[in-house]
């Protein structure tokens, strides 16, 4: 029998993280495009992430005909959409956010910003499998803090949970302060290690 689960956060009754979640407000709206296979991992952070933001969503999919909506709204309005995305044509985040004046931000319509939820190997299938993302400015990080959630292995050097991600990205682009979101990660890694085995336990 399956274990009673929070119908907000998705995570076990005993293990209910919502009271760990706080509201955060932000301008840029983000839409994170998740891998299936990320739809029910138990260290995913993305539906986190949008409890907590007051502009955020999740589509799950992984074909251009699962993303037919936004794929629409991107090519009819390419400009207020971008990627966050390591690619060869990818720009430092960095850049982008310092290269904007104060008076520029205020007068922007803040353009949605997009990130693909899923294991590495799985993100790059969503880029492959959606050529249209790839008309999208994307951005990549250059000096992203590291990344705080040791419990879950990544083969990408300096890779950060998508709900870093998203943190970094938004404080890079309207100073957004991501501490609360790292709150978060840092309470879902702490229940996920006090459930392991201490022999377990020691490799993290």
């Amino acid at each position: 029998m399956s274990r009673v689960r929070c119908p907000r956060c998705l995570r076990p009754q005993s293990h209910c993280l919502c009271a760990d979640i706080p509201h955060c407000t932000h301008s840029h709206p983000v839409i994170v495009l998740q891998h299936p296979s990320e739809q029910q991992h138990a260290k995913g952070t993305a539906h986190l992430a949008c409890l907590a933001l007051s502009n955020a969503q999740i589509m799950v999919g992984e074909t251009a005909e699962d993303f037919a909506e936004l794929k629409q709204q991107v090519e009819l309005n390419p400009d207020q959409f971008f990627l966050i995305y390591p690619s060869e044509t990818s720009q430092a985040i960095e850049h982008r956010a310092t290269s904007k004046n104060a008076a520029s931000v205020v007068a922007d319509s803040f353009p949605t910003i997009l990130l693909l939820d899923g294991t590495w190997r799985k993100a790059k299938k969503l880029w492959h499998l959606n050529p249209w993302l790839q008309d999208l400015e994307q951005f990549h990080f250059d000096r992203a803090p590291h990344g705080q959630y040791k419990i879950r292995k990544t083969s990408i050097d300096k890779g950060l949970s998508t709900i870093e991600a998203i943190g970094y990205a938004l404080n890079q682009l309207e100073m957004f302060d991501p501490t609360p979101l790292v709150g978060i990660l840092r309470a879902l890694a702490n229940q996920q290690l006090s459930a392991m085995p201490a022999a377990i336990k020691k490799r993290y």
